[in-house]
This record gives structure tokens, C-alpha cells and sequence, in this order.
């Protein structure tokens, strides 16, 4: 009996459930709701541009803009540098040639005794050099800075700036199997399943040209005099905190390819990149294909007049890609080094700011009526909306 009972009540049951399902439906409304933000009443407020208010503007953009360009411009005129493009050094002979015109240039007051010249010789250890000569004819600094110069270089592509370990820079004994997953591709391990220290491109690229101190050949009495540079105090605040003394033992990683003729073993001893400053400025990556890296400073002593003399060893490879190398010797004013372009880009704007605003005056006073009722038409058209 119970059993009839139960299919007499689900039939039932399921036609109850399917009217009061019907029951509740009901069209959905997609209109927003009546509010003032939903429905776009919110006040605003609308300028209206006459030319009264407009012309003005210009004016005062332009009385504001010249005179900070013209400050800039003459900030800028007041550094004093010397740039030498070396690139083609490692074909110069052993008797020193003047430079050809298009790689170098100065900006100093006073012009040269003597045009710059160069030549290839080598040290007593056998090391092949270049060897630059050139006129400083003004006492300039301090301070004195040298940076080297560095064309067609893309230091911004980016599987370039990804390649690092910041765990390794930080000084961490990364393991070999966390390296080898890392993103120092594609230098990461040797053949031997050795992690490279440091790992990755910007690492393997540093630059590695050796500049020397340059010496005064013709000093005080007629013997030559160095001035002493140095690499201390080049790299910023923030990288010397970032990048710490590696806690790798002797022997458990090896040098980069491009590191191995200066450092030949880590067997007997790792170095430490904490004291390393050209290593920071090199691994700051530049935003630019053309940049320049500061390499030495002198904040203390003047640089003098007189013909001086630079030797670098210039192992580093530019011709293969197009690119260029170059020493740059320079001061600074209260505004930075020499950079033109900031002041000339004020002055345009200023220039163009005051031209406009005299056309367009000239333009009102000629027929004021026609600006006058385009600009009732503008504020009737905003009042009707």
C-alpha cells in the first residue's frame, strides 16, 4: 500500500513544483538604474576657450619656457669635455699619427696646440696597447670625470636584461641545479655542470678595455706627471647595497667565458664583485644604443693644461657588430654634464608658444566680430546641453 501511495503523490508533487517555477519567472530588465551616475547626470563643468583666456596662455607659456631653455643652453656651454672614438686604434702602427678629424672632438675655450694622435706599442709584460695623445688646453675641474663611450649597443633588448641572477649578485651560493632553471640563458652552466659566477649575458659583455691614469707629459720641470683617478665612488648608492661578496667556496663555480683570461681559476679565489664598481656601472643596463659609463673621477685636484698621455689596452670587440668605442674626458656644471637637447627643446616650445600667440592675436584684432560670435555660439551650444 505504501508503495501505490508514493506514485500516487510524486506526480503530483513534481506538477506543483513546475507551476510555481513558471510562476516566478519574470522578464529581466536591463535598463541601469535611475541614478544620477548611471544615468551620466552627474555636473561637470565644460571650459569654453575664447580669446580672451587663450591668447594669454601662450604668452605666459612662452615667457616661462625661453628663459629656463636659455638657462639650461648655457649651463650645458659651460662643460668642457674631449671625446676620442679609439675604435680603429688596433690598426694604427707603432709611430703615433694624427687622429682623423670625424673621431674626436672638444668643447673648451681655448682651441689645440697640437691635433690628437695615436699608436699601437707594447708594455713590458708584452700586453699590446693603444696609445692616445692629446692637448687639454685649459685647466678644467675639479671634479674630472672619464667614461667610456659605447655606440650600436643594445643593452635594452630584452632577453639581454633578463639574463642575471639577483640571488648571485645578492651573494647567495645559488645551486647549480637552480641556476640551470633559472634565466641566465643561455649562459648558465659550463660543460661540466658548473654554474657560471656571474651568470648570464650582462655579465659575459662587461666592457674590459684597461684605461690607465693619464700622465702629463710635459709637467712641472718638463717630467711627466700622472693624475691620479679613481674608480672609487663611480657606481651608485643602491647597487654597492645590492650586490654583496659571493658565499661560493673556491673552485664551485667557474668564470664566464669573456672573464677567463682575467680571471683564469676560481680554484684559488672568487672575486668579489662588492668592491668591483665597474661591474655595478656595467650591470645598470642603458636604456639607449648609444650610452657612456663612468670609469674614473677626480673630485679633489684640477686636470692642467698640456699634452697628455693615455694607454688602454682595448681588447674589447666593436667593429664585429657596427658599434664604436670611445674615451671621454669631461667636467660638469650645476646641472649635469653637457647635454644640449633639454634647452633646446625648452626654447623651441617657448618660441613656438609666443609665435602662435602673436599670430593669433593679430588674428583677433583683424576681425574680433567673427571671435566674438564663435565663441556665443560655443557657450549657447554648452547651455543647450
Amino acid at each position: 500500500m505504501s508503495h501505490s501511495q508514493g506514485n500516487s503523490i510524486e506526480p503530483f508533487s513534481e506538477q506543483e513544483h513546475r507551476g510555481d517555477t513558471d510562476i516566478d519567472k519574470k522578464p529581466k530588465n536591463r535598463r541601469p538604474a535611475n541614478t544620477a551616475f548611471r544615468q551620466q547626470r552627474l555636473k561637470a563643468w565644460q571650459p569654453i576657450l575664447t580669446p580672451k583666456s587663450v591668447l594669454p596662455l601662450f604668452f605666459i607659456v612662452g615667457v616661462i619656457f625661453a628663459p629656463i631653455g636659455g638657462l639650461l643652453l648655457w649651463a650645458s656651454s659651460t662643460v668642457q669635455e674631449l671625446v676620442i672614438d679609439y675604435s680603429d686604434c688596433k690598426d694604427a702602427t707603432t709611430d703615433a699619427v694624427s687622429i682623423p678629424d670625424d673621431k674626436f672632438k672638444y668643447t673648451f675655450k681655448s682651441s689645440f696646440d697640437q691635433r690628437p694622435s695615436w699608436q699601437r706599442f707594447r708594455n713590458d709584460n708584452g700586453e699590446d696597447h693603444c696609445r692616445l695623445m692629446f692637448d687639454i688646453p685649459d685647466t678644467i675641474g675639479p671634479p674630472v670625470f672619464m667614461y667610456y663611450r659605447l655606440t650600436n649597443f643594445y643593452q635594452n633588448h630584452r632577453r639581454y636584461v633578463k639574463s642575471l641572477d639577483m640571488d648571485q649578485l645578492k651573494g647567495k651560493a645559488v645551486k647549480n641545479a637552480t641556476i640551470n632553471g633559472g634565466s641566465c640563458d643561455p649562459l648558465k652552466l659550463d660543460e661540466n655542470g658548473k654554474a657560471y659566477y656571474p651568470c648570464g649575458l650582462i655579465a659575459n659583455s662587461m666592457f674590459n678595455d684597461t684605461i690607465n691614469n693619464p700622465i702629463l707629459v710635459n709637467g712641472r720641470g718638463g717630467d711627466p706627471e700622472t693624475y691620479n683617478m679613481t674608480k672609487k665612488g663611480i657606481a651608485w648608492d643602491s647597487d654597492k647595497e645590492l650586490i654583496k661578496k659571493t658565499e661560493y667556496e673556491p673552485g664551485a663555480v667557474v668564470p664566464p667565458p669573456n672573464w677567463r683570461e682575467r680571471y683564469p681559476n676560481y680554484d684559488s679565489g672568487i672575486p668579489n664583485l662588492h668592491e668591483d664598481e665597474d661591474f655595478m656601472v656595467w650591470m645598470r643596463t642603458a636604456a639607449l644604443p648609444t650610452f657612456s659609463k663612468l670609469s674614473r673621477r677626480n673630485d679633489n685636484e684640477s686636470m692642467q693644461s698640456g699634452r697628455y698621455r693615455l694607454d688602454i689596452k682595448d681588447p674589447f670587440p666593436v667593429t664585429d657588430y657596427g658599434g664604436t668605442k670611445s674615451i671621454l674626458i669631461s667636467t660638469r656644471s650645476v646641472l649635469g654634464g653637457r647635454n644640449p637637447f633639454m634647452g633646446i627643446a625648452y626654447v623651441v616650445v617657448g618660441g613656438v608658444c609666443v609665435l602662435l600667440g602673436a599670430m593669433f592675436t593679430i588674428a583677433h584684432l583683424v576681425r574680433p566680430s567673427s571671435a566674438i560670435a564663435t565663441g556665443r555660439d560655443d557657450r549657447n551650444g554648452a547651455h543647450s546641453r
